[in-house]
């Protein structure tokens, strides 16, 4: 469950980054960095989690293991090979194509994610924050610790595209409706496939629900 959902999250990054209506939030801070550091994405999207690790392990040790070191080296570089899969097999799609890559990305994004929380074997650093705050400050539950964490990664991206000289054509495909979407949504989908979908396949469906 764990390498199958570090995978399938690589493949979404993918979807959103060729469906060019905005990435999904920590995507869209990525997209900054990349705008103002040259180097490959995957290689930054390790660096970027390795400080990220850091903190979680000073925070919570506990959120990180197996699947977060999984996450760590490989998504970025899954995610690259995705979209360039997608470019090759897709060129110059349409609208409606995109927007069935959209509506797919965010759909498996937020299956991926409640896979390998599931599986427990350690989420990746950047899920991590919102669930160790949860955990924290048990007054305010994940989905809007989620949701809170997005829209800082999204606002910070912004920020850095537009410091790298992005025009608001370019910043609208990294911080599009894509990105609105998962922003608001995507900590409610993930608890959601958490209870219907991953807890069941794991536990049973007796146990999974409850």
């Amino acid at each position: 469950m764990s390498v199958l959902g570090v995978v399938i999250c690589g493949l979404s990054v993918g979807m959103f980054k060729h469906a060019a209506f905005g990435v999904d939030p920590f995507q869209t801070l990525m997209s900054g960095l990349d705008a103002c550091i040259p180097i490959r994405f995957g290689t930054l999207y390790v660096i970027a989690n390795v400080v990220l690790l850091l903190f979680a392990l000073l925070l919570d040790r506990r959120k990180t293991g197996l699947a977060t070191l999984i996450n760590l080296f490989l998504l970025g570089y899954i995610a690259e090979g995705s979209q360039r899969c997608l470019q090759a097999l897709l060129p110059g799609a349409g609208l409606a194509a995109r927007l069935l890559l959209l509506l797919a990305g965010i759909v498996i994004m937020c299956l991926a994610s409640a896979l390998y929380f599931t599986a427990d074997l350690g989420v990746s650093t950047y899920d991590a924050v919102a669930l160790i705050w949860s955990e924290k400050q048990s007054r305010v539950a994940f989905p809007v610790c989620r949701v809170i964490c997005d829209l800082a990664c999204v606002a910070l991206g912004v920020l850095l595209c537009r410091a790298a000289g992005f025009s608001l054509r370019q910043i609208t495909g990294v911080a599009g409706i894509g990105t609105i979407i998962t922003a608001f949504f995507m900590g409610p989908l993930i608890a959601f496939f958490n209870t219907h979908v991953a807890r069941p396949f794991l536990y049973g469906r007796g146990q999974g629900e409850t």
